[in-house]
């Protein structure tokens, strides 16, 4: 678990711009981080030599996404990542070979949030674009698969769902040869709405209407919170939404300006409050905190980290298992830490 007796670790600097989005992964025994910046640029960190291992500059404009394919590497032995970018364009770039892979453009507009399936071992990607769209591709192919049109503005989030839904009422569809029955996308929108999507039909079906301002970040609960999705809004507040039910559960207020990330918390605090971690999340803001919150309760925080003075806000983040380090003889061999993106382009991980 990350506890809040968590302190600063190490810091990845090189970026000259804000640091929008962070992913993680470990291919042969190694782990890396990759960063997409306002610099243009996605760049590739090697975590134990605490150094930057490649940087890929192919974009044009601000890359607002990365995530590493896992699909690539289970089935192609390829070190594979993906970004998208405000160039309009979708692009996959080899680690190894130091070279652009593919490239998808058939966005008319910034290309915000891309999401890897959670089934067919990563084989679809999901896309939200500024054009009012949502993608699917099938990346083996570089084939567009469906268009989910209904946002009344551009889409900067998109999440998919972890776990197949029991209710079941698509019978058929074109595509349901891909494994996806029962899965949905999750769509946030500068409209203010989050929607879902059936990710064979390409048919919303649920519309959540609560947030006052532009939809940053959405996220789909795991395990026993698979049912909720949790979103951070410019309009400062952090959301949870009940799926079955169509409502919103909780508003987490306390934030003082954009929440720009919001994750399901593996947390333990180190005192006397008793506190179920599979019951925590946490956000992070342009006002230069994380916040910790029990989902049971719209009360203050839990808990909040202090990002450094320089930082001017944080824009995302991520909990990474890594290994433990040589010294550290505890427990397993593995570790949850924080790892956090800044707007003045520095890379934290706190453990």
């Amino acid at each position: 678990m990350f506890r809040s007796s968590s302190k600063l670790l190490n810091t990845f600097t090189g970026h000259t711009h804000c640091v929008y989005s962070i992913d993680h992964s470990i291919f042969n025994g190694e782990q890396f981080i990759c960063s997409a910046s306002g610099d243009n640029t996605i760049r590739v960190w090697d975590i134990e030599d605490n150094k930057q291992f490649r940087s890929f500059d192919g974009h044009s404009n601000a890359v607002n996404c990365v995530k590493f394919s896992q699909y690539h590497y289970h089935n192609h032995r390829q070190n594979v990542i993906c970004s998208s970018s405000w160039d309009k364009t979708i692009r996959f770039w080899d680690i190894k070979e130091n070279r652009q892979l593919k490239l998808l453009n058939e966005h008319t507009d910034g290309v915000g949030g891309i999401e890897f399936s959670s089934f067919s071992c990563g084989r679809y990607l999901c896309s939200g674009s500024i054009d009012k769209t949502i993608r699917l591709w099938d990346i083996e192919t570089s084939k567009l698969l469906h268009i989910f049109n209904g946002h009344e503005n551009g889409i900067w989030c998109v999440d998919i769902s972890p776990l197949q839904s029991k209710n079941d009422n698509n019978k058929s569809s074109n595509i349901d040869m891909i494994g996806g029955n029962g899965y949905t996308i999750c769509s946030g929108s500068l409209d203010t709405t989050i929607r879902i999507w059936d990710i064979e039909t390409a048919k919303q079906f649920i519309v959540f209407k609560g947030h006052e301002d532009y939809v940053i970040s959405v996220k789909y609960g795991p395990n026993e919170l698979r049912n909720t999705i949790l979103s951070g809004s410019e309009d400062k507040n952090v959301c949870l939404w009940d799926i079955r039910s169509s409502q919103q559960i909780q508003v987490f207020s306390g934030h003082t300006r954009n929440v720009n990330a919001v994750e399901y918390s593996p947390f333990v605090i180190d005192n006397n409050i008793k506190v179920d971690e599979c019951n925590v999340i946490c956000s992070g803001s342009l006002d230069n905190t994380i916040r910790f919150w029990d989902i049971r309760s719209n009360k203050n925080e839990l808990y909040v980290i202090n990002g450094d003075k320089k930082d001017n806000g944080i824009y995302c983040l991520e909990f990474l298992q890594l290994k433990k380090t040589r010294n550290n003889n505890n427990g397993c061999g593995y570790c949850i830490n924080l790892c956090y993106g800044s707007l003045n382009g520095c890379i934290y991980i706190w453990g």
